[in-house]
């Protein structure tokens, strides 16, 4: 009896686990000095304009070789935060084209989604519609001014037979800075790359640009007159009617 109590409480021998785990790697160092970099310019101590230190200085001040610090100048090129630049004064310069990356992939997934012009008038109006509103909001006159200037220039460009659809574009992107939402920013400088490619694509005549201009300089007199309803449906029917000229122009080709 005792014996079978024994055979009964015996442990069974464990199985080995057939797991195979991938072996670590210390990340490497031009890896690490691209990344202290961008987080220094994450942080704002390095802004665009400014230039970095030279390979030999931060070779030294990282303890590297310069061909380390030069993969990772190369990688911060490539990902958009410096750019080389020429002459006695200069080496790699911190440079603004992270957003022009992000809209340039932004605008590739456009068009391999193949976006119809229906849906991005639908997608305008909704994101348009909470811009505006928060202009409303938060009601930064500075911004709204310069606005104005730029509108008045686009308006004297256009008079003066100019095929002015950047300013028009800008005015769209302007609003959205107007909130000081960096994530509205970021959709409708996306969002306007797009609009741009449509413009340049369908080749948008310089008729739709005055009309276009004329319906901003409406928009921006509700926001000044603090009439929110008005600048609503003013932009509304300005984005409803770029997109009758996108539909006029694509039955055309």
């Amino acid at each position: 009896m005792a014996g079978k109590r024994a055979t009964d409480n015996k442990v069974s021998t464990p199985k080995k686990a057939s797991v195979v785990f991938a072996r670590l790697q210390a990340k490497r160092a031009f890896e690490q000095i691209s990344a202290e970099i961008k987080r220094i310019i994450f942080s704002g101590v390095l802004k665009p304009g400014d230039i970095l230190p030279s390979e030999l200085h931060l070779a030294g001040q990282f303890g590297v070789s310069r061909q380390t610090v030069r993969e990772a100048l190369r990688r911060l090129e490539a990902s958009g935060f410096i750019a080389t630049q020429k002459g006695a004064s200069g080496g790699p310069v911190v440079v603004d084209t992270i957003l022009n990356s992000m809209n340039d992939l932004f605008l590739d997934a456009f068009l391999v989604k193949k976006v119809t012009t229906e849906e991005l008038t639908r997608a305008r109006l909704d994101i348009e519609r909470i811009v505006l509103r928060n202009v409303f909001e938060v009601k930064d006159r500075a911004k709204i001014a310069q606005i104005r200037q730029i509108l008045e220039e686009t308006e004297k460009k256009l008079k003066q037979g100019s095929d002015e659809f950047e300013g028009n574009i800008s005015f769209h992107k302007l609003l959205a800075e107007a909130t000081g939402n960096h994530v509205y920013i970021i959709l409708m400088e996306s969002l306007m790359t797009v609009v741009a490619h449509f413009h340049s694509v369908l080749k948008i005549d310089i008729r739709t640009m005055k009309r276009a201009c004329k319906a901003h300089l409406s928009i921006l007199d509700a926001i000044e007159k603090d009439d929110e309803p008005r600048a609503q449906a003013e932009m509304e029917k300005d984005i409803l009617d770029i997109y009758r000229a996108y539909k006029r122009t694509e039955e055309t080709r």
